[in-house]
């Protein structure tokens, strides 16, 4: 499937609502709900089956979902901002808690569930320019670089201050 060309227009976001989805551990989409299909631009069909890259907007950095990746893969939880793509090239922020799903009987981990909902516009700003200063760097110097930059901001910003709770650390330091 062809990835849109991004364009400049958010979708707003029903702050009531949230936006799931499913995956396996491979991170191809087993199930979404309607609210997903609906803000994404794609139907469920176009959506099961597909990696969930297929709704990843180029402005995110690439060492954003790594750090995703490896906390979820190591059995942990953990909550993320993400900028997302629309079907048809508008964007979406969306305050992302993560979870694990595990086999009832081995409880080796089966797959991943996300919940959805909107970030504030204060956070959307402060994010923005972080990620956008990843990107740029992970362009020039690969993903190790955008990663020692993002430890040495969360390092200035505070010794407790994680990617796991970036959000909080936005909303109480700006």
């Amino acid at each position: 499937m062809q990835r849109p060309e991004p364009i400049n227009e958010e979708i707003p976001l029903d702050n009531t609502r949230y936006i799931e989805s499913e995956t396996d551990t491979k991170g191809i989409i087993t199930n979404v709900n309607d609210y997903f299909c609906e803000i994404s631009g794609y139907s469920r069909d176009e959506l099961i089956g597909q990696p969930h890259n297929i709704v990843r907007h180029p402005d995110m950095p690439k060492i954003a979902f790594k750090l995703v990746w490896d906390r979820i893969q190591n059995g942990k939880n953990i909550n993320a901002a993400i900028k997302n793509l629309a079907k048809d090239g508008r964007y979406y922020w969306v305050f992302t808690h993560f979870e694990i799903i595990r086999d009832i009987n081995t409880k080796e981990i089966t797959g991943y569930r996300a919940y959805r909902k909107a970030v504030s516009k204060h956070a959307k700003e402060v994010l923005d320019k972080l990620y956008k200063k990843l990107v740029e760097i992970e362009k020039e110097g690969g993903m190790e670089a955008s990663e020692a930059y993002l430890n040495r901001v969360l390092h200035e910003a505070g010794e407790d201050v994680t990617f796991d709770n970036l959000l909080e650390e936005i909303y109480r330091l700006y």
